[in-house]
């Protein structure tokens, strides 16, 4: 199984060289199957486009077997899969890390920071075709299943050990919105062509990140929602564009009563919304999915 992926924190900061933290979210995933099924078509054309696409190139930084691949695709292979698209969870990364996994040619596991980054450049260069540029972060975490940090020195695996004791956590807020990534990623870009916005964004945005996301590995529980209240309370002012307008007023009021903290889920603009709190009996909303339970100290 390929699950889908969440980032946690980091996002918009990680490209002005703040860290971020990609996680592996297993609610969702996406397998191979041979077997007949409503999407089973569907899913074996697009694959056939993408077999095409690899076959076309003489540049791959890896070696596939594009032979079994196109064997497979006369077969009927499909990827069965629930992942939402236009959600931020890494639906088209599940793909590429399937694709790789069942076809690569001498696979990387990932072991050491080495591997990630090389698998990195890999599957930025196969989920390009998908989005035309890619990190490869999502295929990374999809393929790995391995909670990563990112940042400017490289690549480093980190374990997470939630516990489903605490009466708080993390949770996914759904808008209903699908969206896509390109965008959203070129209004932020265009927006921190101003010095004052980018300014604000290399320094405050980028410390809330940092901080709240050592606190939330070091399970801080009061250092953590301090720092997601600055963290809430900016995107809220200098990104609100990329909050759906009815949710906006549901940010606000989770700042107002502190009953709840919700953050930009990868992109924002739609999709999932990042939420955090410290009582879920206290969250009065509709239609949340629990990421985490957490045992804060």
């Amino acid at each position: 199984m390929y699950y889908s992926k969440l980032l946690l924190f980091g996002e918009h900061t990680v490209v002005k060289g703040s860290r971020a933290l990609a996680v592996p979210y297993p609610r969702y995933g996406a397998k191979w199957s041979f077997e007949d099924a409503e999407h089973q078509s569907e899913s074996n054309e697009a694959l056939a486009a993408f077999y095409t696409h690899l076959a076309a190139r003489d540049d791959l930084l890896c070696q596939l077997d594009l032979e079994e691949f196109a064997m497979d695709l006369t077969d009927n292979i499909w990827l069965d899969a629930d992942i939402p698209t236009g959600y931020g969870l890494g639906s088209s990364g599940s793909v590429c890390a399937a694709v790789y996994d069942r076809y690569g040619l001498d696979k990387l596991d990932g072991e050491n920071a080495d591997e990630l980054a090389r698998l990195k450049a890999i599957f930025a260069q196969l989920e390009s075709y998908f989005h035309g540029a890619s990190s490869g972060t999502d295929p990374l975490i999809c393929y790995t299943n391995k909670a990563i940090i990112i940042s400017k020195e490289g690549l480093q695996t980190v374990s997470i050990r939630p516990s489903n004791e605490g009466k708080g956590g993390v949770f996914l807020l759904n808008t209903h919105i699908s969206r896509s990534t390109e965008p959203l990623v070129n209004l932020f870009l265009e927006k921190c062509k101003n010095p004052d916005f980018e300014h604000k964004i290399s320094t405050e945005l980028a410390q809330y990140s940092d901080a709240c996301m050592d606190a939330f590995l070091q399970k801080n529980k009061n250092v953590l929602f301090d720092n997601l209240r600055k963290l809430s309370e900016f995107q809220y002012q200098y990104l609100q564009e990329m909050i759906p307008e009815k949710f906006r007023q549901i940010w606000a009021d989770g700042l107002d009563s502190g009953d709840y903290m919700l953050k930009l889920c990868g992109a924002g603009g739609g999709g999932f919304m990042l939420g955090f709190t410290e009582d879920f009996e206290r969250v009065d909303l509709h239609e949340i999915e629990i990421v985490y339970n957490e045992n804060e100290k």
